[in-house]
């Protein structure tokens, strides 16, 4: 059986229901290469147990995934990846997460909070795509 390779953590005070925040962290995953085609998500039984939550959660969260095709349920066995997200090579998503660590520390450093590094950083993504598209 394969291991399970992500751990879910909830923000129950971001106003983002419970079910969209395990999408949302099992589709970052995705893209970052943490989780692969093949690896098990965990059981219901497990993020329940874990979480806290009501397990209806946990399977609208993993039917959304399915229904996107990116996990299959495998009665019996759990819910597994079929496919990953995003593009580029794990040696540059490790470089490119390297440097911008360093930019966010040199952003700290210059006084700027959490905020100010988020506002910057959509800011330079909407532009840059504005760009790509125009």
């Amino acid at each position: 059986m394969m291991v399970v390779v992500i751990d879910f953590h909830l923000a129950r005070a971001s106003g983002v229901p419970t079910y969209q925040q395990i999408v949302n962290q099992v589709k970052h995953s995705l893209r970052l290469g943490v989780l692969k085609p093949g690896d098990r998500l965990p059981t219901a039984k497990e993020v329940v147990s874990r979480l806290a939550i009501n397990p209806n959660t946990v399977l609208k969260a993993y039917r959304e995934l399915e229904r996107d095709g990116l996990v299959e349920a495998r009665p019996g066995l759990g819910t597994f990846v079929r496919r990953s997200l995003g593009s580029g090579s794990v040696t540059d998503k490790a470089n490119l997460s390297r440097d911008l660590t360093e930019w966010v520390h040199a952003a700290r450093k210059a006084g700027l909070d959490w905020e100010d590094v988020e506002a910057l950083i959509t800011s330079v993504v909407t532009n840059s795509m504005r760009k790509e598209v125009g």
